[in-house]
């Protein structure tokens, strides 16, 4: 398949509803509207395929973006193809569920998520801390400096009340997912998290609402989560 008939294909699976729901989440046009899910029928065809891929990101269709993160080639992409693709990224869907996802099965996934981390840049360093989430998710625990992760559950606690928006999230989410699945530090995850307290993050101009992860780790160990490991970062 040619990326003209990837986007004739696309087009076809578009939902206006969807479409609605992607740009209140901050997605603009061009885009279709497409479900995860359904893309899954086009990757059958496609397969893994960086070149298709690369075409279909540089399209700034939405829709097109998210596929080409299902088909990209993860250890084919430099640190300066990621650091591209993250230049494109306009929104958190793209920066943290497209690029932080396709990062995370690369070999040079800690090297860039940490200069992400340090950069200041809003989504950069949601995609950052969001792919330490998809790693730690994924991959087993001896992968890990436990002084490392350590050291940015200190950085979170520090930061956090003060992060870009986007970075809150991604932050209050790596402070949930060492908890849940990086046993080593459940218990100071879990300790941090407490400190922390609630967080503020603004939903749109007017409104705010409070993210607390203390509230879901203990959900979690209710359920008996801990040590969870999903088997697949990408779908």
């Amino acid at each position: 398949m040619n990326a003209e008939m990837v986007m004739q294909e696309l087009e076809a699976l578009g939902k206006e509803r969807l479409k609605k729901m992607y740009i209140s989440n901050g997605a603009h046009e061009p885009l279709f509207g497409v479900a995860t899910g359904a893309m899954k029928s086009i990757f059958k065809k496609t397969k893994i395929n960086q070149a298709l891929a690369e075409q279909l990101y540089a399209t700034g269709n939405y829709d097109a973006m998210y596929f080409a993160g299902i088909i990209a080639d993860p250890h084919a992409m430099t640190e300066a193809d990621y650091e591209r693709w993250m230049d494109a990224a306009y929104f958190y869907m793209l920066s943290d569920y497209v690029v932080a996802v396709t990062l995370a099965e690369s070999d040079i996934a800690q090297k860039v998520a940490d200069k992400w981390i340090a950069s200041g840049e809003e989504l950069r360093m949601s995609a950052g801390w969001s792919c330490y989430c998809w790693l730690l998710g994924n991959r087993p625990d001896h992968e890990f400096s436990a002084d490392k992760i350590s050291s940015m559950l200190d950085l979170v606690q520090r930061t956090i009340h003060a992060a870009p928006e986007r970075a809150k999230y991604a932050m209050n989410n790596f402070m949930y997912t060492v908890a849940v699945s990086y046993v080593p530090l459940h218990d100071k995850a879990a300790e941090t998290a407490k400190a922390v307290g609630p967080v503020e993050v603004k939903r749109d101009k007017n409104k705010s609402k409070l993210i607390h992860a203390f509230e879901n780790i203990q959900k979690a160990v209710d359920k008996g989560q801990l040590g969870f490991k999903r088997k697949h970062v990408r779908c």
